[in-house]
């Protein structure tokens, strides 16, 4: 037998290593390696779950100067603060979806927030935000309008809604925005922030781009 057949015979690196897998050492060392995996998996994921859950609160919310000098102190004794129910819908709840992957998503994006308190500084006074909050309202009425109103509509939905129970005009404005296949944000743009100067007019032109009118 000359060498070059010996060289064929002798196992490949894969075959090696099924064939030392199949030992008792072999067997112990993956299994070992298995277990490693997992927990590292679950520490992993309940930290990535933990720092997820710990970004997603109010107190969270506001701790940057500028959503607590601004947003935050419009927001204070509105209904959604306030009311007779006791039922309060606090930041994270009007501005970060609950589902997993839109939620993901929506944190990436908040990346460029930062980046605008801790370098630019793009809206760090009161003058400066009033100057862009038709720029802020608009993106935030556009996200909304794209998505059906989809935070709204974790407490408010015209099916569960008694007409009967509602003033006249409440009852006559959702009947009329349900048979016309209105969302939330299309009435309801100021409910919890200060609308800017102007609003109307944006708001219509956000809609007329996304309905393709």
């Amino acid at each position: 037998m000359t060498d070059n057949n010996i060289e064929e015979k002798r196992p490949g690196f894969f075959g090696r290593l099924w064939n030392w897998l199949k030992t008792p050492v072999g067997a112990i060392s993956l299994g070992f390696l298995v277990v490693i995996c997992f927990v590292a998996g679950i520490l992993f994921w309940g930290g990535f779950h933990w720092a997820m859950e710990m970004t997603n609160n109010e107190e969270f919310c506001v701790s940057c100067h500028e959503m607590r000098d601004n947003v935050y102190a419009e927001y204070q004794g509105t209904v959604h603060q306030n009311n007779s129910s006791g039922v309060r819908a606090t930041c994270p709840d009007c501005h970060v979806p609950k589902a997993w992957g839109p939620k993901v998503i929506r944190k990436i994006q908040a990346t460029r927030e930062l980046y605008g308190h801790f370098v630019t500084g793009v809206v760090d006074t009161p003058e400066k935000f009033d100057e862009h909050r038709l720029y802020l309202a608009t993106r935030v009425w556009t996200a909304m309008k794209k998505t059906d109103s989809r935070e709204c509509r974790n407490c408010h939905k015209f099916e569960f809604m008694d007409f009967t129970e509602q003033e006249n005009r409440a009852a006559q404005n959702h009947q009329k925005a349900l048979d016309e296949g209105k969302t939330c944000i299309d009435c309801h743009q100021g409910v919890a922030h200060e609308l800017p100067e102007g609003y109307l007019e944006a708001y219509k032109e956000v809609a007329a781009e996304i309905e393709g009118k």
